[in-house]
């Protein structure tokens, strides 16, 4: 005879489930996000990706990328899930402290309640007019160091952000991370392929070869004693293996030099 399930049990059964539903939406956001930007090494798709997932995942007002520029008091923002066309632009750190604040501990910034913050009383109407709830804002750190932000703003009628929530976007952080120093290497060997000093670099090196080569034949010509093909064979592999690496290395000081 089975026992009778109690309203107790019922009820944290029912939550369970629900943890495990949350949990697996997060699963498979983090699986969306591996493929997209695994999909593009361009830095801008990359961002863009990332913040619109983010939006869609949590239904956000507002999910955006920011990065820190050099001088420490501005960051520029490059992905925005409300507006993709907004990229480039440059905020005050001044009007965003909870960005200063993340930027400058390397830790999360969590608001649960704007109206409730005294940091944000400034932007008080704004939040009223878009009905911000709380934010979120989690550092992008690279080399611990934070580099940038995922700014993430909620409705006031949402559910609040939990600590898994919270846990899941710092993965997407690190994920983001990533994305950003493959994208960076990426572009820096596009640089180095297409930049026309390296062709210059090569016409240099092929120059100095064939001024080392005609050096070279001219001294020995100019040599008295055999110069002939049976001398020449009874040169061993190793040595003429040697002679071409010195060759090399003589090439390549008279093309840095040049």
């Amino acid at each position: 005879m089975t026992t009778p399930v109690t309203q107790e049990e019922a009820e944290r059964l029912q939550a369970r489930i629900r943890d495990l539903e949350h949990e697996r939406k997060h699963l498979l956001a983090i699986i969306e996000i591996l493929q997209e930007i695994a999909g593009s090494l361009h830095f801008v798709d990359i961002m863009q990706s990332i913040a619109r997932r983010l939006g869609e995942v949590f239904g956000l007002d507002r999910s955006s990328i920011f990065l820190a520029e050099r001088d420490g008091k501005t960051a520029r923002l490059v992905a925005s899930f409300e507006d993709p066309s907004i990229r480039n632009y440059v905020v005050d750190l001044d009007r965003y402290p909870e960005l200063r604040r993340a930027l400058t501990t390397g830790q999360t910034v969590y608001i649960p309640d704007v109206e409730q913050d005294a940091s944000m009383a400034h932007l008080k109407g704004t939040f009223d007019t878009r009905r911000v709830r709380s934010i979120t804002v989690v550092p992008i750190t690279w080399r611990r160091a934070a580099i940038g932000v995922l700014l993430l703003r909620s409705f006031r009628d949402s559910a609040p952000f939990s600590e898994a929530d919270v846990r899941f976007c710092e993965v997407v952080a690190s994920l983001t991370a990533k994305a950003l120093r493959n994208a960076h290497r990426f572009e820096k060997l596009q640089q180095r392929v297409g930049d026309p000093t390296g062709s210059r670099a090569v016409e240099r090196e092929r120059v100095a070869l064939i001024g080392f080569l005609r050096r070279l034949l001219d001294d020995f010509a100019a040599r008295e004693g055999p110069w002939s093909e049976g001398v020449l064979a009874r040169a061993s592999a190793d040595e003429i293996e040697r002679l071409v690496g010195v060759a090399l290395t003589v090439l390549q000081q008279e093309a840095a030099a040049r």
